[in-house]
């Protein structure tokens, strides 16, 4: 590269103007609108396009923002797609790419909540929900392999995944500590030199070395941090978080299903590490044995939903809010209580991942290759497998069975079926949809549209 254009790069990447904010507002919502596919799906449509069409970003520093989205609470490519678009458009352009990335899942949830509470016990959506459930075990049952494969490369990474599925499944141990744990193997072991904890690759590497045609090596000027800029922000995202919660306490009273909606939310929203399947696994917990929100079968109609609309897989968090206070609505009618419900649901959930974001992203631009945070990565990235092994088996248990035997005893604490009651019709269709998936590399929205169909057909010969 010339000097010529080295000083130009660097000049557009301190000025914040080598993209109009117009040009990035179509450009993310090209990607928000084509984010179906879950996580994986997601950040392939975001790489495709910011990395390889429009060079907006190099491949090392998209995954360098990558590594620190995976370490967060939350939505992972929801947060790099703020992470990238605070990069290049600071602030504005993080609340534009994040929001954007939501705002389709956010209005096709809501639509099908309404239909769901509308129409779902009748016999035509029961049958469609019935199919769809079956194709969604198979797409779980998918993102365990796909990150496995990538994740558990030695003994180490496998140990690692097989702890974290027995402390879950079997002992119920809490995600976050399970997480935590990790972090700290992979941070000691990176540190002390082990190969086994070296940084997982994403994508093949071949613009590694590339120089971001539009940042330039150096840190543009809003990206350095800073301490005052730290506090602002922090008090900034903090009030816009927590206030409403707050209000809501105060305003309601904590047994209020608002304030539940609120209270529970916010929690999730510090303590679910590893991805969107890793966020249901404690949700579907707690929604449905704890707080009886949602039935396990809602849960899966709610990730079915999904599924099957753009933007994160967490937007089923929409859906729990709103079937939570469309059965408890109070005063209100019950569509506005769900309504209402499942946007305090959405606003609690997200506005922490902008605060993540913004107060760390600085922090962690400047970290660029430490040893410390790659081994933490790979490490959480193992134990994560684990995790999304026993959600599978969860989802399994509830799609294939009517009924499940609780084990409390011994320390134990798990499901097991009870075989009396499966359900031959849905052990089929998620066989099917496996097999699509599996050995006819299907694609998933051609499996979720095929399972619906065969959902109900079978309603209608009388199987189901």
């Amino acid at each position: 590269m010339s000097e010529l254009a080295a000083e130009k790069i660097a000049t557009r990447a301190d000025t914040g103007h080598s993209i109009s904010f117009g040009e990035a507002f179509r450009v993310w919502l090209r990607v928000a609108l084509l984010s179906f596919g879950g996580p994986a799906g997601q950040i392939a449509v975001m790489h495709r396009i910011l990395v390889e069409e429009k060079n907006w970003i190099s491949e090392s520093r998209f995954l360098h923002a990558l590594n620190y989205c995976m370490l967060l609470p939350g939505p992972e490519a929801q947060q790099l797609a703020t992470y990238i678009g605070w990069l290049l458009h600071r602030t504005a352009g993080g609340i534009m790419a994040g929001g954007l990335f939501i705002l389709p899942g956010v209005i096709s949830i809501m639509a099908l909540s309404w239909i769901y509470a509308a129409y779902g016990n009748v016999s035509f959506i029961e049958a469609l929900f019935f199919g769809l459930k079956a194709a969604v075990l198979a797409i779980v049952i998918q993102a365990v392999v796909r990150v496995g494969k990538r994740a558990l490369r030695n003994r180490v990474m496998i140990s690692l995944a097989a702890v974290a599925f027995v402390a879950i499944f079997f002992f119920n141990i809490p995600f976050p500590v399970i997480i935590i744990a990790a972090a700290v193997i992979g941070y000691v072991g990176a540190r002390s030199g082990r190969p086994e904890f070296a940084a997982v690759e994403h994508g093949d590497g071949k613009n590694a070395a590339a120089v971001d045609s539009m940042l330039g090596d150096e840190l543009p000027e809003h990206v350095r941090p800073s301490v005052p800029r730290a506090l602002r922000v922090s008090a900034v995202w903090l009030l816009l978080w927590l206030l409403p919660v707050l209000a809501l306490l105060i305003a309601l009273g904590p047994d209020n299903v608002f304030s539940q909606i609120a209270v529970f939310f916010s929690k999730m929203a510090m303590v679910t590490f590893g991805g969107a399947y890793a966020v249901l696994a404690y949700v579907a917990q707690q929604a449905v044995e704890h707080y009886h929100w949602v039935r396990a079968r809602e849960m899966l109609d709610g990730l079915g939903m999904a599924e099957t609309t753009p933007g994160p897989l967490i937007m089923v968090l929409q859906f729990v809010g709103f079937m939570a206070a469309f059965r408890d609505p109070g005063t209100l009618p019950p569509m506005l209580a769900g309504t209402l419900g499942g946007l305090l649901a959405t606003w609690v959930t997200f506005t922490p991942c902008f605060l993540w974001i913004f107060l760390g992203a600085p922090f962690i631009e400047t970290m660029r290759g430490n040893k410390g945070l790659a081994g933490a990565l790979t490490a959480i990235t193992a134990a994560v497998v684990g995790v999304v092994l026993n959600l599978s088996i969860w989802f399994a248990l509830h799609t294939v069975f009517r009924q499940t035997v609780p084990v409390r005893s011994f320390g134990l604490w798990f499901d097991m079926p009870a075989w009396s009651s499966l359900d031959i019709a849905a052990l089929v269709l998620a066989i099917a949809a496996a097999t699509a998936i599996f050995r006819f590399n299907v694609g998933m929205l051609t499996v979720l549209a095929g399972s619906c169909v065969a959902g109900v057909a079978l309603r209608l010969i009388g199987v189901i």
